[in-house]
């Protein structure tokens, strides 16, 4: 394996890592009844997860 195959395998687990924290945190915001603060542009967004 190369250096940068390992870097490619590196970036897929962290990519993939991202994903189920947002899934957890969307999960957790849902569970809370809270809002989510997103930016849409420039623009601070609460928004509630539904």
């Amino acid at each position: 394996m190369t250096a940068k195959d390992k870097q490619i395998e590196l970036r897929d687990n962290v990519l993939k890592g991202l994903e189920k924290v947002y899934e957890k945190l969307l999960e957790f915001k849902k569970e809370k009844n809270s809002e989510l603060v997103i930016m849409e542009g420039d623009k601070i967004v609460k928004i509630k997860p539904k």
